[in-house]
């Protein structure tokens, strides 16, 4: 990817509406965004999933950023997730993260975060496990993104959700260059 793209991850708990925030940012701003590869990884998963399978989701979501901002010609990019989610899985899960994680998590760069909070009634998915566990999981996303001293926004609202996210990604923007002109 080149240097001047911006990348705009939007993460969070279980059942926030990430993938369909992701989505639409995108196509508000007229522009790719990359699915979260872990939802093809485990589709058809028909056993309980290990470390190992949290390694090659890590590796998937990294190539499917890779392949998708390969084609990307705008100079915005929105992220249905990121890499941070597999070390908070995996230290949920496993008690720990594979070092290739940590190390990753230090040199893949996202310009800004939108962090949707847990004010959603929960949607079942057969790709869900934390029911009733998001507040603990907001928390979790506030430390990790705190500690990567990253930059972001916590985004809400059940009708206005969407709307609240491309009020903070356009603020983000306003601020963070002027060669975006959307």
């Amino acid at each position: 990817m080149e240097n001047n793209t911006i990348k705009i991850a939007v993460v969070g708990p279980e059942s926030t509406g990430k993938s369909t925030i992701a989505s639409a940012l995108a196509q508000h701003f007229n522009t790719l965004w990359v699915p979260e590869y872990s939802r093809f990884y485990c589709e058809n998963l028909n056993r309980a999933y290990t470390l190992q399978d949290e390694l090659n989701m890590f590796y998937g979501q990294l190539a499917l950023e890779k392949a998708v901002s390969s084609i990307n010609k705008d100079p915005l990019l929105f992220c249905d997730t990121t890499i941070l989610t597999v070390k908070i899985w995996s230290d949920e899960l496993f008690g720990h993260t594979p070092p290739e994680v940590l190390n990753r998590i230090k040199t893949l760069h996202y310009d800004f975060y939108i962090l949707l909070k847990n004010d959603l009634p929960w949607q079942d998915d057969p790709l869900r496990d934390f029911k009733g566990r998001g507040d603990y999981f907001m928390e979790v996303w506030r430390k990790e993104l705190q500690a990567l001293n990253a930059q972001f926004a916590e985004v809400g609202g059940t009708t206005s959700r969407l709307a609240n996210a491309i009020a903070a990604a356009e603020q983000f923007l306003d601020k963070s260059s002027n060669t975006i002109i959307i």
